[in-house]
Formats: C-alpha cells, structure tokens, sequence
C-alpha cells in the first residue's frame, strides 16, 4: 500500500489566521520537494509554502480565501520511493517545520503593512541590500510623512534577494518593498546588480572619494544632534568630518541627503547651501543664518550630554519650519468658566459609577467645533493660491509624554457628546504615554489645543501645526475679580486663551472674534443649541 502522508502549514513566523490567496496544486500532480502548493498574504508579506515532501497529490485539503495558521492541513500526499514509485504504507507523519521566526524555505514579498491613512509616503532611506541576512523585527526601510518617521521592519526572517524601491520613491500600504529568500532557498543570481541601490553603498563609495577633502573642523555636537537627517547621512557626515548644523537640506521639507554632505565635504564646509534656489516652495526657508555659537562647556563646570529623544528630533525639524514659514500671529483673551467648571464637577459626580472623569479639556475641543463652524477660515489648510476649506471638524490635543509632546486627533468631534470626546481623548492620552499611537490617529486634524491648563502660566505663543492655519493654547485657570457694570464685583474663574493664527489666511479682525466666540460658548455652553 502506498505512504499517505499529511502536508501541513510549517512554522511561518508570528502570523495566524493569513489568508490563502492561491492553491498551486490540484489532486492527481506529480511534486517534488520544494515544489510550491499554496501562496499565502499577511498585511506584510506574500509568502508559497513550498512541499517537504516528493508524491502525488491525493486530495487537496484548503482552499482559496481559507485562513490559515501554522499547523493547518494543506493536503494528503501519495509518498513517492527512492524509484519514484509509491512507497509502502506507514503512519501518516507531519514534516518538521523550519526555525522559529521563518517562513518555508522559498521567497516572500515583503509589503508595507498597514500604515493608517496615509498615501504615497516618500521613502527616505533603505536600510539593507541584497545579501543582508535580516530577522523578523530588523528594519528594511524608513518612510517620513508630513507627520511621522516611520521604519518598516522585516515580519520574518531571511536573505534579502531583490530590492524594489529606492529613495525618493513613494509607497503606499501594500507595496512590495523587497523579497527574501527564506529556509534553505538560494538568493537568485544576478540580484544584487538588478537591485535598486542603496543609501549605504552610496555613502561608502562617497567616503573613499572623499578622502582627499580638506578638513572640516570641529563638529558642534548639539547642532549636529538637531539637523534634520536620517542614520546613514549621520553616519557618512561622521565619517567625512562633516558638521551638519552647518549643512542646508534639499530633500523633501529641507531634509539633509547625501548628496548634500557630498557636496559640503568637497567644499571643505564653505557656505552650505547646496541649492541657492531652494524657497519656500521647495520646502526650505533660504535663511542665510550666523553659525551655531560652539561653546566648550566644561569650562565652566560638570555637565551631562542627553541625546535627544526621536519625537523630539522629529518635532524639532517640523516646528523649526512652521515657526519660520508661517507668519505667525498670537491674540490673547480670557473666558469666563465658573458655570461651565460647576457643570463639570456635577457631571462627574453623575457618572462617577461610569468611571467618567472629564477635564475642561473635553469642552474646550467641542467648543471649539462649533467656532470653526462659525469661522471656517480657521478649518482651513493654505495650498498655494488656494484655500482648501473643510467640512470635517477633527481636533487635535497636544499630548505629554516622557517622550516629548505629540498630538492625537479625535474625529467628528461636532458629531460627539462631551462624555464621548473624554472617553475618547483618555483613551489616545493613554496609547501617547505608552507609545502605542499609530500614524492614522496622529494625522487628519484641522485644529489643535494645547492645553497647559495643569502645570500652570498665564500666556504663551503656541506654534501652529502644519497645515493647519490656527491653534488654540490654554493656561491654568484662575479667579479673578470683575466689575461688569463698575459698581459691584464678583470673583470668577477666568480661562486665559491665546489663539496664533497664520496671517497669510486669517486677519486680526477674524481672530478677536473667534476668541470672543470661543470665550462666550465656554461662558455658557447652550449656545451651541442657537
């Protein structure tokens, strides 16, 4: 009698329940090992499970749009022997799957996985070439959105055997980025010279080639940590001496490239500005600035260096850009909040048995969707000549954390009750301290608070958050004493507010009244009801 065997899904990594996208077999083929039987798709690879076992197909066990996990039956296999004849019975067996973390021996497409709402994400370093032998975790590529940097990594491990983008590139949820070769397959021949070039390669080559320039002079390393550069520029602006606080950018958003530290190398760090027609438009401000002060501080006493947190890298380049592009304005006002605070503080008591906790915060974010309704110029975002005015109302909260400040966005906040919105604003509060947040719930806001309402101050000057054109920034509350009428006085507890507006969109005129408007819903909050 012939040797049935089982053929099942081997160890493919931390993946369960994956979609089978093809079946390669059908009942009657003849296989051999490695043979490829059915093509599988996470949200980050597209891997074939390739058979363990030479034989006949005797009947196929799944089917497309079945989802699978490690262990799941693909098929029952006619065993073939030593003379490609069916070998004599024995107990079916399971062959063993391949290492931990790894798909079948075969190729994947490694994909971008799902990145929330975003779009044609330009890729501004690739990280590996073909050759590199990467674990599951190890990161392949790095995308930089207007509001995130974001390292794609390998969801298994292998040999990468072909790579399809480069930088510049832009990419979406779903593109292949790479394949690799996985198990005991071959990296295909020829793929290193059909691969897209890497940024590493590049900078090895430009260091040799560099070897003759002149000395570049000491680094300030507080201006070098602050420049808005990927590792890989780091690393070739380390190797070439280069100081890049002294480097202008004419990448996307006046990120600093390669090419860039190339050029300033060969200069011999003589004026750096790589483009003299970079503008405004093009993503740099052209500022032609006085040097960074270098300042040997241990003259003066003991001293600790802290790199930089990553949100604050990344904060830093962003809020240096829309503090010098965007003509900022700021105007200051007060709300009286003494009815809305007793309102709070019975609300809480209500739902005390709910677990509701709200903050003033929760009301100003609806008080502020009924302003922009009021005043749509404010929910607005400046693209070129045009003013793209928008019918949502999602706003942004400035959140703390020990990482540095970064900004949740609650959607359809005209939509929401105040409960709702607190429920929700605790709940991205939480995933911002953990570090938990995704791209999609940073992105999409047309208006941002900051509230400082729990430490303390009077007044600031927030910086508004591009492409929005206005933000609000609250202090902490105080009781003042009024005289409305300039005979009797009353103590109230008042709410400073200062509202920066971009002056190329708004007029001071439009900003008092938003202020005065925003003031007077937060004074009494049945005015959202006319």
């Amino acid at each position: 009698m012939a040797t049935i065997k089982e053929i099942k899904i081997p160890d493919i990594g931390d993946f369960n329940d994956v979609p089978v996208i093809e079946v390669l077999i059908k009942a009657g083929d003849t296989i051999k090992v490695e043979d490829p039987l059915i093509t599988i798709e996470s949200d980050k690879a597209t891997m074939e499970v390739p058979s363990s076992e030479a034989g006949i197909v005797k009947e196929v066990r799944i089917k497309v749009g079945d989802k699978v996990s490690q262990g799941a039956l693909i098929m029952l296999l006619e065993s073939l022997g030593a003379a490609g004849e069916p070998a004599a019975a024995s107990v079916p067996t399971v062959s063993p799957p391949p290492a931990a973390v790894s798909a079948p021996a075969g190729v994947a497409e490694v994909r971008v996985p799902d990145i929330g709402d975003f779009t044609d994400v330009p890729v501004i370093e690739v990280l590996v070439k073909v050759g590199d032998t990467v674990k599951a975790e190890d990161p392949l590529i790095t995308l930089e959105s207007d509001k995130a940097t974001m390292e794609v990594p390998a969801p298994l491990g292998g040999v990468v055997q072909n790579i399809l983008v480069k930088v510049g590139d832009n990419l979406s949820q779903g593109a292949v980025i790479l394949t690799l070769a996985t198990g005991s397959a071959p990296v295909a021949a020829g793929s290193a010279a059909a691969a897209a070039p890497a940024p590493v390669p590049a900078a090895a080559s430009a260091a040799a080639a560099a070897a003759a320039a002149p000395a570049t002079g000491a680094i300030d390393e507080a201006a070098f940590r602050l420049a808005y550069a990927g590792p890989a520029v780091r690393k070739l602006a380390r190797e070439l001496g280069v100081d890049l606080g002294k480097v202008s950018g004419s990448g996307d958003k006046g990120r600093i490239v390669i090419q860039d530290v190339e050029a300033f190398s060969k200069r011999g760090n003589a004026a750096a500005a790589p483009a003299a027609a970079t503008s405004a438009s093009a993503g740099g401000a052209g500022l032609d600035l006085l040097p960074w002060p270098k300042v040997d501080f241990t003259k003066f006493g003991a001293i600790e260096t802290r790199p930089l947190a990553r949100i604050k890298k990344i904060s830093a380049a962003n809020l240096h850009r829309n503090w010098v592009m965007i003509p900022h304005v700021t105007t200051h006002d007060d709300a009286d909040i003494t009815d809305l605070e007793a309102f709070r503080v019975q609300l809480n008591k209500e739902n005390e048995k709910a677990g509701v906790k709200l903050s003033m915060l929760a009301f100003m974010i609806k008080a502020a969707a009924f302003t922009l309704k009021k005043f749509p110029e404010f929910n607005a975002s400046l693209d070129g000549d045009n003013l793209i005015l928008k019918q949502y109302y999602h706003i942004g909260f400035a959140a703390d954390t020990p990482n540095g400040l970064v900004v949740p966005v609650i959607r359809d906040v005209d939509k929401k009750g105040v409960i709702e919105i607190g429920k929700e604003m605790g709940e991205l509060a939480k995933l911002a301290r953990e570090g938990k947040l995704k791209p999609d719930q940073m992105q999409g806001g047309s208006f941002t608070i900051s509230s400082l309402g729990g430490i303390g101050g009077t007044y600031f000057t927030p910086i508004i958050n591009a492409p929005e054109v206005a933000i609000m920034g609250v202090c902490k509350s105080y009781w003042k004493q009024v005289s409305p009428d300039g005979k009797q006085s009353a103590w109230r507890l008042t709410l400073p507010l200062s509202l920066s507006w971009d002056h190329r969109v708004i007029d001071g005129a439009a900003a008092a009244r938003f202020n005065v408007y925003f003031a007077n819903l937060l004074a009494d909050l049945r005015r959202v009801l006319v």
